[in-house]
């Protein structure tokens, strides 16, 4: 495998394991702020919604109209990025929010699938906000798959706490 298909493969990976456990996730408990967490599922996945689009589309190919078209990212950047999560408690529908992750996450992966390995040591591609984590393509991608795990871990604990505790399928023998 080459460097980019490594990339592609672990961070579908990354938003696999992630989706199963959004997935299984009730949809009412989705804006459910634990008072041991000052975090939500539905501010969750908003933020991975903007930080895919910013890691691994924007800073690797620049805006994407098409993504632009189906998905409000200047509004969601505003809820989703610095705001605290009770400020988009009950804002925006859950299933609308899980149907957009997924839309972004296929953008991401066929963005990565299209690079070549000589792509990953470029800078990244221009922007009015830089990147605190990276400064090469291959910086950004990689960056990506850590956020995306860092939060899949989130959303587990708030899986645990807000519904029950997530089934891997392990099995004592």
């Amino acid at each position: 495998m080459n460097p980019v298909e490594i990339l592609q493969k672990q961070t579908q990976s990354a938003y696999e394991l992630t989706n199963k456990v959004i997935g299984s996730i009730p949809y009412d408990r989705w804006n459910t702020i634990p008072p041991v967490m000052d975090t939500n599922v539905a501010w969750q996945v908003g933020h991975l919604i903007v930080s895919f689009y910013f890691n691994s589309i924007m800073l690797i190919k620049g805006h994407q109209p098409d993504v632009l078209q189906k998905i409000p990212l200047r509004e969601y950047d505003a809820f989703f990025t610095n705001a605290r999560p009770e400020l988009s408690q009950g804002q925006f529908a859950p299933e609308a929010l899980h149907e957009q992750l997924l839309v972004m996450e296929q953008k991401s992966i066929a963005i990565i699938g299209s690079l070549s390995t000589e792509n990953l040591d470029s800078p990244l591609h221009p922007s009015p906000i830089a990147s605190p984590m990276a400064s090469t393509k291959f910086e950004a991608l990689d960056w990506n798959i850590k956020h995306a795990f860092w939060h899949g871990g989130q959303i587990g604990m708030l899986k645990r706490i807000v519904h029950e505790r997530y089934n891997f399928g392990l099995k004592r023998t």
